[in-house]
């Protein structure tokens, strides 16, 4: 049993070492030699996005050696805040650099088939980081939170990893793709282990009701 609990923390932190592969590889693409710092920024601040979205469900599922439930939430937080950072910056940039494309792509116009993915996966970002900053002023029980967190991490994580995968650009494909495999495995992982943590916690407050 120790022997599995210890393989399965090396395999999460080697997941998450590898995580780090597509940043390296498209740090050595060539396609960044014609491109400017600005638009660089730009690009590998959507990057990051995408793997702070990985880190986002290991932390909430309790999965991170190092992060019980109450420390696992409060980073979950914190690097929500991270994700929204990055996001800004990858829009901002990008609009300096090219604003009739990134009006484009805000209006649901481009040509572009990656477009409306990632602008999708943006406002449901925002949605997210807006509800939880007012959750405790609107009173959202955690029944409710749950309620509307779910589809919109789906739409979040959906969005992002389709955005990515059609973006012809600086990411190496294998790499990339491997990226994107491990933040849908990661969420599937965790919305199914949560759910039935929450069947089983059900069935056992039926089972010890007083009738």
């Amino acid at each position: 049993m120790k022997g599995w609990r210890l393989a399965r923390v090396i395999l999460i932190w080697v997941a998450l070492a590898l995580a780090s592969v597509p940043i390296a590889a498209a740090a050595g693409s060539e396609q960044l030699a014609w491109r400017g710092s600005l638009y660089i920024l730009a690009g590998f601040a959507g990057i990051v996005a995408l793997g702070l979205v990985l880190v986002q469900p290991l932390l909430i599922g309790g999965y991170l050696p190092g992060f019980p439930a109450y420390r696992g939430r409060r980073a979950h937080h914190w690097i929500g805040g991270a994700l929204v950072a990055a996001i800004v910056i990858h829009v901002v940039g990008l609009w300096i650099t090219s604003p009739p494309d990134m009006i484009d792509a805000l209006t649901f116009s481009s040509p572009t088939p990656f477009s409306p993915f990632g602008v999708t996966a943006m406002w449901a970002i925002f949605a997210v980081a807006l509800l939880a900053a007012l959750r405790r002023r609107l009173g959202l029980r955690p029944r409710t939170w749950r309620f509307i967190h779910m589809p919109l991490a789906i739409v979040i994580v959906a969005g992002s990893v389709v955005h990515c995968l059609l973006i012809e650009g600086t990411m190496e494909t294998i790499s990339k793709a491997a990226l994107c495999a491990l933040v849908l495995a990661a969420t599937v992982k965790v919305m199914i282990d949560l759910q039935v943590w929450r069947k089983r916690r059900t069935l056992r407050g039926e089972s010890t009701a007083p009738r």
